[in-house]
């Protein structure tokens, strides 16, 4: 069985592949070159993370793949339901990063309530010169302790988020298409662990109520979650990060209810227009951003890595 990871692996999972006996090719294909790269090398299992795209005309291109496989949660660059009807297995990890995604929110939400992200540009110009003035302005920070947070999404990554902010003392509410409850356990250094019944709700409107702190933790939407009757319902000063998908939320609508004071300040790690983010998002300085970085860490990585390779050296022993 050979392998294409297109968009990379992790070093953790090309010794599993290779102690799996599966052959992983060296070779990074461009999008018009790969169905031609799939076919002349016999590849059986194409993996990808979100540069790649992996739609009918590939699929159908290429008679021999077996499987694909993404690195992550999304799959929205992956025709899935097409390549199933087809006859191929399509894999992810979708818990993988969660932690990695859900650490990333917590060091916008750091950063936004202490300022951060304007202190870290303006102390390198104005330091020197006007370090009081710098420190009046950035006085008016806030704890997470005690403050409520809103999780919209209850997946792995939304979980993590939940977990986190418990153990910050924070209290949490979280937003599902349907109501259900479940149960989250903490796990600490000397092995105790804390379990919290969560239980979730579907109405936006009662959910936004007195939500200091809100998270995005969804999947690709067709339409805003967030707009402008949502922004209308939220508590004034709220801080928003979104490391979900561009699209879930109107940025248009964003920058003007920050301009309103209506939001303190949010966060984007992920953009509507992606990979070139307006500049009206770029310039503006009640943002903190990042270019889609939320599960991009090692530790996320050598566990993509590992998951992919389980799955495939699995699928291979079944099909024997």
């Amino acid at each position: 069985m050979k392998v294409l990871a297109n968009d990379g692996i992790s070093e953790a999972g090309k010794t599993a592949l290779k102690e799996g006996g599966i052959e992983l090719l060296d070779a990074k294909v461009s999008q018009e070159q790969l169905a031609d790269f799939i076919n002349q090398n016999e590849v059986d299992v194409l993996l990808v993370r979100s540069a790649t795209k992996v739609r009918q005309d590939l699929i159908d291109a290429c008679p021999g793949l077996k499987i694909i496989g993404r690195g992550g949660v999304g799959m929205d660059n992956i025709d899935v339901e097409y390549a199933i009807d087809k006859g191929l297995y399509v894999i992810n990890t979708p818990k993988a990063s969660s932690r990695s995604v859900a650490e990333m929110v917590f060091a916008h939400f750091f950063t936004l309530a202490r300022f951060l992200h304007e202190s870290n540009r303006l102390m390198p110009l104005e330091g020197e010169s006007n370090f009081n003035a710098l420190k009046k302005s950035f006085s008016n920070a806030f704890e997470l302790q005690g403050k409520t947070l809103g999780v919209i999404g209850f997946g792995g990554i939304g979980q993590e988020v939940l977990k986190m902010g418990i153990s910050l003392g924070m209290k949490v509410k979280v937003l599902t298409r349907n109501p259900k409850t479940e149960t989250l356990t903490l796990e600490f250094f000397d092995g105790q662990m804390a379990n919290f019944q969560i239980s979730t709700e579907n109405d936006i409107n009662t959910f936004l109520e007195g939500v200091n702190f809100l998270s995005i933790n969804t999947p690709a939407s067709d339409s805003y979650i967030i707009d402008k009757a949502q922004f209308e319902k939220m508590q004034d000063g709220i801080y928003i990060v979104n490391t979900a998908r561009g699209g879930v939320i109107n940025e248009v609508e964003l920058l003007n209810f920050i301009e309103s004071g209506k939001v303190a300040g949010a966060a984007l790690d992920v953009f509507e227009s992606e990979p070139k983010p307006e500049l009206a998002l770029l310039m503006n300085p009640s943002l903190s951003l990042s270019p889609h970085l939320g599960g991009n860490t090692i530790d996320a990585q050598e566990k993509i890595g590992r998951e992919l390779a389980e799955q495939i050296i699995e699928i291979k022993r079944n099909s024997k």
